[in-house]
């Protein structure tokens, strides 16, 4: 794991899943996941989504645990002939997958004690080595090995495994956000005075996003900054030169 150079935590998220990839289900994962790494100081570095793909899985999943602190995976873990995301991390880490008997004696209970069949087991499959991510929602847990953590990808099961991996993270200075609005104007307008504030403060994120809608435009720029005295300074900037350039209807306003 090579991880951050820069005293950063970062994270990647992998989303797996072909009905994610056809448009058939639409992924809200990334954004919880986002919002709850952010919390602990965890920058969610980059996001990959790949089908049900066995060779695509451990090569995109070897890659971001290489170069990142931390993966979330999503999606996969299912009693179905597709969910092959078990298959995938055992294959990446070079071990071999075993039925575990915490969650075999987990589904055996559920069901009232009726042999398991094939397709229940194959959702009691995790590689050598891997530790349980708790399920608090239903169904059987998740895994963690290295530093990946394998979720579900129903979101409400997903969000309840969340809260088992947050305590296992090492989490990093918190970035905070503020919100500047300018109503009225275009991105055309207000890009000369965003890109000297960026040029100026080169280790913060600076972004326009541009809004439409009952008869309102304008932008919301946000700048983002792990040093609260640094975004304070970068903020005043960047509504001086807004002024400066002619653009009044300029406000700070809360982040969502």
């Amino acid at each position: 794991m090579a991880g951050s150079t820069d005293g950063r935590v970062t994270a990647a998220v992998l989303i797996i899943g072909d009905e994610i990839l056809s448009g058939r289900t639409q992924d809200t994962n990334l954004r919880d996941i986002a919002k709850y790494l952010g919390v602990l100081g965890v920058d969610l570095a980059e996001a990959r989504t790949v089908p049900d793909v066995l060779d695509e899985i451990v090569a995109a999943l070897n890659a971001l645990r290489e170069r990142y602190d931390y993966v979330v995976t999503t999606g996969g873990i299912g009693p179905t002939h597709d969910d092959i995301t078990a298959d995938a991390v055992a294959a990446a880490f070079g071990v071999d997958l075993i039925e575990h008997p915490e969650i075999i004696a987990m589904m055996t209970a559920r069901w009232g004690g009726v042999e398991l069949n094939a397709a229940r087991r194959r959702m009691a499959r995790v590689p050598v080595g891997g530790e349980l991510v708790k399920n608090p929602v239903q169904g059987p847990p998740g895994f963690t090995i290295g530093n990946v953590f394998v979720l579900a990808g129903v979101p409400t099961i997903m969000r309840g495994m969340l809260e088992d991996v947050g305590w296992r993270l090492r989490g990093g200075t918190v970035t905070v956000a503020r919100t500047v609005r300018v109503e009225g104007s275009g991105e055309g307008v207000i890009a000369a005075p965003l890109e000297a504030v960026a040029k100026a403060h080169p280790d913060m994120s600076l972004g326009s996003y541009p809004f439409f809608g009952d008869g309102v435009y304008g932008s919301n720029l946000v700048l983002r900054s792990r040093d609260p005295e640094e975004l304070a300074r970068a903020l005043d900037e960047l509504v001086a030169a807004l002024k400066t350039a002619g653009i009044d209807n300029v406000r700070e306003v809360e982040n969502a």
